[in-house]
């Protein structure tokens, strides 16, 4: 049983709540998984400034990351994440952090992505990351109690394996292992034994052949077995799809401002406006998606 909030903003406006609501989303899946918490903002000008390239990384403990901070580059210490930021070429700012730290775990990048990652409580960790003052225009949450893999940082979600891509799993996949060793033999690298990984890994590769997330995530639907709820998130927009007998719950809610979805209906209350929101629960097997 995990926790998974996602909010995606219509309206401009609202771009500096962004944070604020989003906190209030994470915890009112709090008690769905206490083990960890997992966060990623889109387009928070703090972490990701225009014209900059974003890395979240899992550093060494102990790590000295003031040789990152060149160039113009930021650099942000969230708890077991860190957020650097540099006005260079996203493959040019993965390099840079390999090359200084080469055991280092890169969890996400893109042009507008900030993840953060680490285990504890998650509003611990929302204080943490300073979540409540992020502004932008989408993000996600989520927190886990662990099942297929240990509560490490590296094993949290989201897992972001493709640029400005995110992925949030509630659920378990039953077929995984054999589809890793698909990807694997694809030369598809693994940075953990999560289940949901490999349902990331596989989305990334069908984005990179040019599918949209709505193809991306039937193909995943015709692929997997298990029983999940997933969102994935793009540089475009986000998704929702349940498993074809809808184990996990989910509740999405709509207005002209904005589209949520989460969990429990408990984490939507403090939105704006959702006392007239188009509010239902996704079908089964069904894919929805939302560009900006």
């Amino acid at each position: 049983m995990c926790g998974i909030v996602g909010l995606h903003l219509r309206d401009p406006e609202l771009y500096p709540q962004l944070g604020r609501l989003l906190d209030s989303m994470l915890c009112g899946v709090v008690e769905r998984g206490p083990d960890s918490a997992g966060v990623a903002v889109y387009g928070d000008s703090r972490r990701s400034p225009e014209g900059y390239a974003t890395v979240s990384v899992l550093l060494p403990e102990d790590a000295e990351t003031s040789g990152l901070a060149a160039d113009g580059a930021l650099v942000t210490p969230a708890g077991d994440t860190t957020i650097v930021a540099a006005p260079i070429g996203i493959d040019e700012l993965v390099a840079r952090v390999t090359t200084a730290f080469p055991t280092a775990v890169v969890v996400g990048s893109g042009h507008e992505l900030a993840v953060y990652k680490g285990t504890g409580h998650p509003r611990e960790l929302a204080a943490t990351y300073d979540l409540v003052n992020a502004n932008g225009w989408q993000g996600l949450a989520h927190t886990r109690m662990a099942t297929e893999s240990a509560v490490i940082p590296a094993g949290c979600h989201p897992f972001s394996v493709g640029p400005d891509q995110c992925l949030v799993h509630n659920g378990s996949f039953s077929n995984h292992a054999t589809i890793r060793r698909h990807l694997e033999r694809e030369g598809v690298h693994f940075d953990s034994e999560n289940d949901s990984e490999v349902g990331a890994r596989f989305v990334a590769s069908r984005l990179a052949q040019g599918e949209d997330l709505e193809k991306a995530l039937l193909a995943l639907r015709e692929t997997f077995d298990g029983f999940y709820t997933l969102l994935v998130t793009s540089a475009e927009g986000f998704a929702v799809v349940r498993d074809p007998i809808a184990c996990k719950p989910a509740v999405i809610a709509e207005t002209d401002a904005w589209v949520a979805m989460a969990s429990e209906f408990r984490a939507l209350t403090g939105l704006p406006g959702i006392e007239s929101a188009r509010l239902y629960e996704p079908e089964p097997g069904k894919v929805y998606a939302w560009t900006r």
